[in-house]
Order: structure tokens, then sequence, then C-alpha cells
């Protein structure tokens, strides 16, 4: 039992130094043809499935892999456009479909090649919309 407890404690510490160093290679500009789809991330995505607490699809995520991948869907790697679509498009649990007249075909495209582009070209996490305010208060 003793020994169950330590391996499982270090998977843990092997698994926190994995989200620590995606989180680390989450800076700098967002790659120029990746822009777009962070916009859509941020509008559409970010209210509920960004970095920060009591997001509801991040704490559901979080709650489903318990550490083993990343609850915030812009530090997965894991993910492929299909998968991307196949949730946008259809929904699941809580989480409503979005139509075409919402995210366009074009944004669901832009969205997939964020999601799935290499951290490093992804640049710093999205705003949520509270800071985006914050921000622009702090501009005028």
């Amino acid at each position: 039992m003793k020994q169950l407890a330590i391996m499982a404690a270090i998977a843990a510490l092997a698994v926190s130094g994995l989200a620590a160093a995606q989180q680390a290679t989450r800076t700098g500009p967002t790659a120029p043809e990746l822009a777009h789809g962070r916009d859509v991330f941020a509008r559409w995505c970010a209210p509920c499935h960004a970095v920060g607490p009591r997001l509801a699809g991040t704490m559901s995520l979080q709650a489903k892999y318990q550490g083993r991948v990343p609850a915030a869907l812009e530090d997965r790697t894991d993910l492929t456009g299909p998968v991307i679509s196949l949730f946008v498009r259809n929904g699941v649990a809580w989480m409503p479909p979005f139509r075409p007249t919402e995210i366009t075909n074009a944004d669901l495209a832009a969205l997939n090649a964020y999601l799935t582009a290499p951290l490093n070209q992804r640049g710093s996490h999205a705003p949520l919309l509270a800071q985006e305010m914050a921000q622009r208060r702090q501009g005028q």
C-alpha cells in the first residue's frame, strides 16, 4: 500500500512537471496565422475553458482527467481538428452546440488550427473578457 502511494505521488509530480513545462512555453506573441483562431477561442471558448479558477469547462475537464492532461483547452496538445469540430457543432454534457451562424466554418477551421498548433506558436493565453476590459480601461 505504501509503495502504491509513493508511485502515485511520483506520477503526480511527473504530470505537474509536464504541465509546468507546457505553461513555460506559453509566452510571447501568437503566430500570425493563428491569431484569428485565438480570437475565436477568446470569444466563444475562453469563458468556460480558459486557464483560471471556477470556469465550468475547465473544472469539468480537471475533474474528468485528474491531472493526466491539462484541464484548460489552450494547454492541451492531444486535441485534433475532428474532435474539436465534433464538440463545437454537437456540444457535450451541458456545453451547447454552436451553429454555423455563431461560429462559422471558417472560424471553426481557425479555432482548430489554433488548438492543434504547437504550444510555442500559440503565444500567451487568450485573455478572459474581464482581463481584456481591464486592459482597455488602463489604456484609455
